[in-house]
């Protein structure tokens, strides 16, 4: 695998169009096979966690076309049968097909996903979700066998333990064909899922409720083809948005919805980052002097855990002491040695990470431990002096499109190395 080299210190000025939501995009893929004719879904991102979903369709007998940033889905020659492990473990958002099959057929095999080590990651309350529909858990070491044994999905009242995004769409996915209504309270608010919610819909679902703490699906008999936007990617923005308070010179991030990331840009400000918001766009320059702040990760719309990383890179300018809390995922701290390496100085105690700051980072060889850590390191790279190289980018290439070449576009110099 490659690496990614960058040499820091470059001013960013121009133009970045953010593409789709891969929180997005992964849940939609697998819904696709809900309904038994073709769908479109435009604006899907090229990264590999799409491109492995595509290559689970293809395993089942989909028919698969690709046309510029739209994907066209004909399920009707689709096979249930396991998906092996050696598909299902190449990203998390495999278990969507977990849903979505046990709602299309009333039964599905498949192994354990994958994704990023970032703390424990069990399905626990998706499983527990389809059991409280009907279905039968079976367990095999490291693989999953969900059925049905009437074959009629009847629909209940689910409450999550916690409000989990993987959760609430995958037990949507398998109520709509539901006998009955299937209510999930403590259900997740992320636009993702409003994104898919709105999917499920044009092809004929009844779910209402998406984006509060209470979903009511009532089961339909048939769903049919439709054409679907995938929303903008809210990590990529914020990400870029981070990138250009470090580096910005009237760096304008295109295709956004401010919306989705008002905690963001309010942190951003608060630390004396100069910013035009827009209706769909957001210009950023970096500013003289950095305020510290503190951050606490939360579920939507609290500070979303995907941008803690590398915010926390650009903590590391703020004159003063920055505090970081982490409440969603145990192990997301997995970037800090590697910024202390690059010269921060960074102090964790359980779920919290103390910054202080202003530190001069100089670059050196550093290594993406997951996606979002991967990021952190990029967003360092491009501040730090000297260069920085990068490596386990297979992370970083699961959740951003065309990283490079968005970036060598607005001033930066980073290459893929061997």
């Amino acid at each position: 695998m490659s690496k990614i080299q960058i040499k820091g210190g470059n001013n960013l000025s121009g133009t970045i169009r953010i593409g789709g939501a891969k929180n997005s995009a992964v849940a939609l893929i697998p819904a696709a096979i809900l309904c038994d004719s073709k769908v479109t879904i435009c604006n899907v991102p090229d990264i590999t966690d799409t491109e492995a979903l595509e290559e689970i369709l293809k395993y089942l007998g989909a028919n698969i076309s690709r046309a510029s940033e739209s994907i066209i889905i004909d399920s009707s020659t689709i096979e249930n049968k396991e998906i092996p492990e050696g598909i299902s473990k190449k990203l998390r958002a495999s278990y969507y097909f977990m849903g979505a099959l046990l709602g299309r057929y009333k039964q599905v095999e498949m192994h354990f996903p994958g994704g990023c080590s970032i703390g424990a990651r069990p399905i626990d309350l998706h499983l527990k979700g389809f059991e409280a529909l009907g279905a039968t858990v079976e367990e095999d070491g490291n693989k999953y066998k969900v059925y049905v044994k009437d074959k009629v999905l009847k629909g209940a009242n689910i409450f999550l333990d916690i409000a989990s995004v993987g959760a609430t769409i995958n037990i949507m996915l398998a109520a709509v064909y539901a006998k009955g209504v299937t209510t999930i309270e403590n259900a997740a608010k992320e636009p993702e899922i409003v994104n898919v919610a709105t999917f499920l819909n044009q092809m004929g679902a009844n779910i209402k409720g998406a984006g509060t703490n209470t979903i009511k699906i009532k089961g339909v008999t048939e769903l049919t083809g439709c054409f679907h936007e995938v929303i903008p990617d809210r990590i990529e923005a914020g990400t870029y948005l981070i990138a250009g308070a470090m580096c910005g010179k009237y760096l304008k991030i295109d295709n956004i919805i401010p919306e989705h990331l008002e905690l963001v840009i309010s942190k951003l400000s608060e630390m004396g980052v100069e910013m035009e918001v827009g209706t769909d766009y957001v210009i950023v320059n970096a500013p003289k002097e950095y305020k510290p702040t503190h951050i606490r990760t939360a579920v939507y719309p609290g500070f979303p855990t995907d941008l803690q990383q590398p915010f926390m890179a650009l903590l590391t300018q703020a004159n003063g002491k920055s505090i970081v809390e982490e409440k969603i995922w145990e192990n997301r701290f997995m970037h800090v040695p590697y910024l202390n390496k690059m010269g921060a100085k960074i102090e964790m105690c359980g779920d919290k990470a103390t910054v202080e700051g202003k530190t001069e980072l100089t670059g050196c060889e550093v290594i993406a431990t997951d996606l979002r850590a991967g990021a952190a390191m990029v967003v360092a790279g491009l501040l730090a002096k000297n260069t920085t190289t990068i490596d386990n980018v297979e992370h970083i290439l699961r959740g951003y499109e065309d990283i490079i070449d968005k970036l060598n576009n607005v001033g930066a110099e980073i290459k893929f190395i061997d």
